[in-house]
């Protein structure tokens, strides 16, 4: 419990209307479902609400106190007579993590905190650099796409970058576990909706950047940018580490104050990549630092994992581990669920992964036909989600055509859009006779394990780690991975 008055030390404040120096909160939430006595309500405009609208209810709940940016949305004579605190600010969104932060007493200035952005390779990297800072030192925490996790407990992640009082919150008992070390993904959604502010970050690191999250941004510098402001908030002895090789890697930290350390194969690399090679058992590569050249292999297969675990590699070696040990450990890096990750059975093999958006697709499908013997068939079973960038189906349907066998085009989240729309709107890119649609995602896979050829390679693409499948508003549980193990036995 926290009192109020105190609190609000910690954020901007337009105008109270109440006695917050008597007002105790219990716990702070967004949510007017989750208001009772003792509550700290903070009421957001959202995309498709306004929780102003429920400020009503949230006071006859019994709430404590209400942030807000529309004074004007109650009478205030309303707050006095159910002695509720009305706090009136510019930010709510700001002011919510500000105010979260404090309510936890600033979990992220007493652990070490890293935060990893780009389009993609977010969640590979983030679990790479929990994975070996668990081992390498002491029990660590790591929030992403997948999972939540403190020490070796894991537990389903709903956002990539959660609201911020939940992060403060995770932080919080991250920290009261004995963590000392922890790990998030920082995505540009949670950058713009100031999730990640007052958060007090010892790294950086930046993977790669390629279009992506266009129905949310402006356009592609406003997305680009977006993710360029992790770097310029960092404090002076905050670490950026970041991938050189990308056209925006340099862009990203132009502005940063942080120590800069680079990855990548380009000579002026501080950590420099060569020699990469890599096949359906796993990558290998040389990595120089300070004029010694380390031997890297891990069983995490393609380019794209010679550059997370490199990334991953820099932050534990920058921050004081030694390089042997690091090397060590990613010989038996785990795989990253739904992240190119590797079904075999006999000669056929399943490879589920999370590529979503054009970039990642291809990219995926390069990693494939590297690690193919000539004469390999490539199956890829793909769809796009609903009531997202339309602009990327024709192109993914041309890329999954270019570089397939043979593609099978079905349904991914349709959401509230009919998904026979959605997969015309691919196939509307493809100019091949390479294709065929079966809308329901299930009998796709099964078409694609059954019909294929034994040595074949079959690439489910899209959904990833996720277990669910999103019609009209409502989840139903679905497994790419499931799926595919289910048709590869029988």
């Amino acid at each position: 419990m926290k009192n109020l008055a105190e609190l609000l030390n910690s954020i901007e404040v337009l105008e109270v209307i109440g006695k917050a120096e008597k007002c105790p909160v219990e716990k702070i939430t967004v949510d007017s479902r989750e208001a009772t006595k003792g509550s700290l309500f903070v009421a957001i405009k959202g995309f498709k609400t306004d929780s102003h609208e429920y400020i009503m209810d949230v006071i006859a709940a019994g709430a404590s106190a209400i942030i807000l940016e529309n004074s004007e949305k109650i009478p205030h004579e309303f707050f006095k007579h159910f002695s509720c605190v009305l706090i009136h600010v510019r930010n709510s969104r700001k002011a919510l993590a500000e105010i979260s932060s404090a309510f936890f007493s600033f979990p992220s200035q007493q652990i070490k905190l890293a935060g990893i952005t780009g389009t993609k390779g977010k969640t590979s990297t983030a679990y790479m650099i929990w994975f070996l800072l668990n081992k390498l030192y002491a029990k660590s925490a790591l929030t992403g796409t997948i999972f939540n996790i403190i020490g070796e407990e894991k537990e389903p992640a709903k956002l990539t970058t959660p609201e911020s009082y939940t992060i403060n919150e995770f932080l919080n008992k991250a920290v009261l576990s004995g963590c000392t070390n922890a790990v998030m993904e920082v995505s540009s959604h949670g950058i713009a909706l100031e999730r990640t502010r007052s958060l007090d970050f010892d790294v950086a690191c930046f993977t790669q950047l390629s279009s992506d999250h266009l129905d949310f941004h402006n356009s592609y510098e406003d997305y680009r940018d977006t993710k360029k402001r992790l770097f310029d908030e960092l404090k002076p002895e905050a670490i950026a580490v970041y991938n050189i090789d990308d056209k925006y890697g340099e862009y990203m930290v132009s502005d940063c104050r942080a120590k800069k350390i680079s990855v990548g194969k380009k000579e002026d690399a501080i950590f420099q990549i060569s020699d990469l090679n890599y096949n359906i058992h796993g990558t290998s590569y040389n990595l120089t630092y300070q004029n010694v050249k380390y031997s890297v292999k891990t069983p995490l297969v393609g380019e794209f994992n010679c550059y997370n675990t490199s990334i991953a590699f820099a932050v534990v070696v920058t921050l004081g581990f030694t390089p042997e040990k690091a090397v060590e450990l990613l010989k038996n890096a785990p795989q990253v669920p739904g992240r190119f990750e590797i079904l075999r059975k006999a000669a056929r093999t399943v490879i589920v992964d999370y590529s979503h958006n054009a970039e990642s697709l291809r990219q995926a499908l390069i990693a494939v036909n590297d690690i193919i013997f000539p004469g390999t068939e490539i199956w890829t079973v793909f769809g796009c989600g609903g009531d997202r960038d339309k602009t990327k189906r024709p192109v993914m349907g041309k890329i999954a055509s270019d570089m397939s066998t043979k593609v099978i085009v079905t349904s991914d989240n349709p959401r509230f859009e009919d998904p026979e729309i959605i997969i015309n709107e691919i196939c509307s890119g493809i100019e091949q006779e390479n294709f065929i649609t079966i809308t329901d995602r299930e009998e796709a896979i099964e078409f694609a394990v059954t019909k294929s050829s034994m040595d074949s390679v079959i690439l489910i693409a899209g959904k990833g780690h996720e277990n669910y499948s999103e019609v009209k508003g409502m989840r139903t549980y679905f497994s790419d991975k499931e799926t595919a193990e289910k048709y590869l036995n029988e």
